[in-house]
């Protein structure tokens, strides 16, 4: 089986096998959305729902075709609703490890090349984002394929030929502005390495006039395209003009970008970069090293100042994460596979010994200090925020179920993607987390989930009523609308609850939940977890009838 074949076969069985949740994003900006537009429920976000959406639908619309499908032929409430959308992300995914291959074996040759695919395919970062439905993670693999393209064409306009020669290779430039081009359509940030890439080629064919002109024709011609192709899906899904791209702009640079988190100038250096490359970030310092140094392969220097310079640009931001500087990933797997091939050459010529012309040339330690990463790569997909699924997984099995509450920090597990309940719609209400739209201070803006975990007990005493209608209707302001001002929230007791154990901690609320006819009914196991709100695996919790009379009697 080929490379590309065993690349398919690797990410769709990971996708598939993948049980956790890493971040809200995978679900609610992208599968979420899809079964919204589909089926017609599930939870929209502030971001789709404010009065200037941040959001464009480009990315989670990939989706909606499986949806669709399932819907006209009735298997929507099969195990294929969870399953098709991860095997579609496998396949995506695999798009990342042909094209390392192919982008190592452009820059290096092919002894490189099948180093760089090896270490994609063991990547412990790949292992935990790239199979994941997140808009970075397709980026990573347009960027990754586009990036092999344009160099191509770069390649072309540095040799001595006619321009008339060269026109007959643009179909590379065309190609890179392609996938460039959906790229920045699901990630406008990506624009941040098409600019780049840009200046060296200008900067590059400056002398040739006509080649320059040409080339900054195709690329404007495909920057409009693009640019139109956004503008119209935008407009016609949100119903009014809307470019999403400026509208996240323009949030970003207020006060709201720094809400969720904000970070030092140096996360991305001593934090992302170490995580992201894990075992063998060694190889790719040093293959970094070595290919500044070394003029005998100009696009390896290139490769170097466009990593330098991304992550310089995504520094000046105050909210940082590990996965917005995924599309280097698989750049830096070419200077770790240069590495480790060079030190395999200098080993076997030190050893005065033939080179077997193995198919991998890695030294047998440095191989196994590479598989060092396997075993964390299985339990972040197996294991680490493995109960926030479970427990919605089961909840869609149980037809008890009236009413959901979940007490958790917000966008703590999927929603309707998974569940796929419309009885429910309407029924199911979590802790928010709206920002501050309305240009309050940041610095005093509490959300709804910071309210609750101030003094939960407080919260279920004050925003609760005293008696539960066991007709479990919808609560009235359970959530603050995006944009608006802060309400009064106000809930009714569901027929289950869902939390974490460590809210049971909290002076008073294991008592009042007892006390108002509440049982534990699963406890769904958990990895470890940094943040304390999140310890003590998922509960959830039950009213229950004979409870609440046995209680009631007794007091």
């Amino acid at each position: 089986m080929g490379r590309r074949w065993t690349s398919v076969a690797l990410r769709v069985f990971l996708a598939v096998l993948t049980r956790t949740f890493f971040q809200p994003d995978e679900f609610f900006q992208a599968l979420e959305v899809a079964h919204h537009a589909v089926f017609g429920y599930g939870h929209l976000t502030w971001e789709w729902l404010a009065q200037v959406p941040i959001r464009s639908p480009s990315f989670p619309m990939i989706y909606a075709p499986i949806y669709w499908l399932l819907k006209i032929t009735r298997l929507d409430n099969t195990f294929l609703l969870v399953l098709l959308p991860k095997v579609l992300t496998g396949c995506l995914a695999s798009i990342t490890d042909v094209a390392v291959y192919d982008l190592a074996n452009l820059v290096l040759g092919p002894r490189y090349a099948d180093v760089a695919i090896f270490l994609s395919w063991t990547s412990f970062f790949h292992s935990l984002s790239l199979v994941r439905s997140l808009s970075n993670s397709v980026e990573t693999s347009l960027t990754t394929l586009a990036l092999c393209h344009w160099l191509k064409y770069s390649d072309s306009a540095s040799q001595v030929l006619q321009d008339e020669d060269i026109a007959l290779r643009s179909s590379e430039l065309v190609t890179a502005l392609l996938y460039a081009g959906l790229a920045t359509m699901f990630r406008p940030t990506n624009a941040v390495v098409w600019i780049f890439m840009l200046g060296c080629l200008i900067w590059q064919i400056r002398s040739r006039y006509s080649l320059f002109a040409r080339t900054m024709v195709v690329t404007v011609w495909f920057g409009n395209l693009v640019g139109g192709i956004l503008f119209c899906v935008d407009s016609m899904y949100y119903g009014k003009v809307t470019i999403s791209p400026l509208n996240f702009l323009i949030t970003n640079l207020s006060s709201v970008s720094s809400f969720y988190g904000s970070n030092p100038w140096h996360y991305y250096l001593t934090q992302a970069l170490p995580i992201l490359c894990t075992t063998s970030l060694p190889f790719v310092l040093h293959g970094f090293y070595t290919s500044w140094r070394s003029p005998a392969h100009p696009h390896l220097r290139t490769l170097a100042m466009l990593v330098l310079w991304t992550t310089a640009v995504y520094s000046m931001t105050a909210h940082k994460e590990w996965r917005f500087i995924h599309p280097l990933l698989p750049i830096l797997h070419v200077f770790a596979a240069k590495s480790l091939v060079d030190l395999y050459t200098q080993h076997v010529k030190d050893d005065n010994r033939p080179d077997e012309g193995r198919s991998l040339a890695v030294r047998q330690r440095h191989r196994t200090l590479l598989l060092l990463s396997v075993p964390a790569s299985l339990y972040v997909m197996l294991l680490h925020g493995r109960a926030q699924v479970s427990v919605v997984t089961h909840l869609r099995k149980r037809a008890d179920v009236r009413s959901v509450g979940f007490l958790m920090p917000c966008h703590s597990t999927p929603w309707q993607s998974h569940l796929h309940r419309q009885d429910l719609e309407g029924h199911m209400w979590a802790l928010g987390c709206e920002p501050p739209l309305r240009g309050e201070d940041i610095t005093t803006y509490r959300d709804q989930t910071r309210v609750f975990f101030d003094a939960p007990a407080a919260y279920l005493r004050d925003r609760f009523p005293r008696r539960v209608n066991t007709t479990f209707p919808p609560a009235p302001r359970a959530t603050t609308p995006p944009g608006q001002a802060p309400i009064v929230w106000q809930h009714t007791w569901p027929s289950h609850l869902v939390f974490f154990g460590a809210l049971l901690d909290e002076d008073g609320v294991e008592a009042l939940l007892t006390e108002k006819g509440y049982r534990p009914t699963r406890r769904f196991r958990n990895g470890w977890e940094e943040d304390e709100k999140r310890r003590g695996d998922v509960r959830l919790w039950e009213w229950n009838e004979l409870e609440f009379q046995k209680r009631f009697v007794n007091a």
